[in-house]
């Protein structure tokens, strides 16, 4: 196992620093300590081809704008918080309105756009990152001083581990995630239609025009989304039912995982037959299968496309803040946050 560093400088801004770790099997995870962005997990197919099966840019400049937050840790708050603002103890607090009159995922200067401090590690079988930042009290209008850490691991088994920790001052909100996009052929001018999916989920969260939450759950079998069985994505990527047209055309959805059953999801390229199970002790998560990534901009391999990718965003919800029965976002003091998520990589030998 290693870890290799370079650094990336790009006029008028700080350096960055691409890590590269490789595992014994031949795995490799590539991510920036600007914004955790993974810009490359490299695993093999059936045949022993290994391929980048994340969306990544082909120059390093994209990642100042990153639009569609390829790659990126997501925070404080995952996800759209309704009208921009929000309720603590009677108190209310107002943040950044960067989608129309609602904030998504943290704001235009979110922990995407920042410069995370970071140190490397080696274990029995395991190397990785952690990476640090602090973020003070009402920066970006959220109370509470926050000390946060995520962690990358990359483990001898295949598995990409990310832990999150955090700690705050006083009574604020956070849920944070990882913004991957996940193209399992390893060709990323290909889209993600004949990739199946398996969710171990009977309800997902009904949204507005606006995407934001209704307040109401969904029961699965009354919908395209029914992925208690694995199912290829091109039964939902169309504009066939209100909940598909919201979204322009896919899935942009929060579901609720049953907790009975492991992996939570698993998701599949039939033609390559590369694998991904992913474990976490979330309580769901965001599905997102690119039906607003903007297109046009050069990746790596290809360039970016309406359904390109399939982001798996565990998470809790936001949605919590202004409805009942949704999974709190409500951090304090006394009780730290500490989550982590698996990606587990492997293959099927026959289509």
């Amino acid at each position: 196992m290693n870890i290799k560093t370079e650094k990336i400088q790009l006029p008028g801004h700080e350096t960055w620093t691409l890590f590269q770790l490789e595992n014994d099997q031949g795995m490799s995870v590539h991510f920036l300590n600007f914004g955790g962005i993974i810009t490359n997990i490299s695993v093999p197919d059936r045949n022993g081809d290994y391929k980048n099966v994340v969306l990544s840019y082909k120059n390093f400049e994209e990642y100042l704008e990153n639009s569609g937050y390829l790659g990126a840790l997501i925070g404080r708050v995952a996800g759209r918080i309704k009208q921009a603002s929000f309720q603590i103890d009677g108190k209310e607090y107002k943040v950044e309105a960067n989608e129309g009159e609602h904030h998504l995922h943290g704001g235009s200067q979110g922990f995407h756009q920042r410069l995370w401090q970071a140190s490397s590690f080696e274990n029995d079988g395991e190397i990785g990152v952690t990476l640090s930042c602090l973020s003070p009290g009402m920066e970006g209008g959220y109370p509470g001083t926050l000390k946060v850490e995520v962690t990358y691991r990359l483990t001898n088994k295949n598995q990409l581990v990310i832990d999150y920790a955090a700690e705050t001052s006083q009574t604020t909100v956070l849920t944070l995630t990882n913004h991957s996009y996940f193209n399992l052929s390893g060709h990323p001018d290909t889209t993600v239609h004949h990739h199946t999916l398996r969710l171990n989920s009977a309800r997902f969260a009904e949204l507005d025009e606006e995407l934001i939450p209704t307040g109401e759950w969904l029961n699965l079998k009354e919908t395209p989304f029914g992925f208690q069985n694995q199912r290829k994505l091109s039964s939902s990527l169309s504009y066939e039912t209100p909940q598909q047209i919201v979204v322009n055309g896919g899935i942009d959805h929060y579901f609720l995982f049953d907790g009975y059953n492991k992996p939570d999801i698993l998701l599949k390229d039939e033609k390559s037959g590369r694998t991904l199970e992913i474990e976490t002790d979330q309580p769901g998560a965001v599905i997102y299968t690119s039906n607003n990534l903007p297109a046009g901009k050069d990746l790596a391999k290809g360039q970016t496309k309406k359904h390109g990718g399939i982001c798996i965003e565990t998470q809790s919800y936001p949605a919590s803040l202004h409805n009942s029965g949704f999974p709190e976002i409500v951090l304090t003091p006394e009780q730290p946050y500490h989550k982590r998520t698996l990606f587990k990589f492997g293959t099927e030998t026959t289509q």
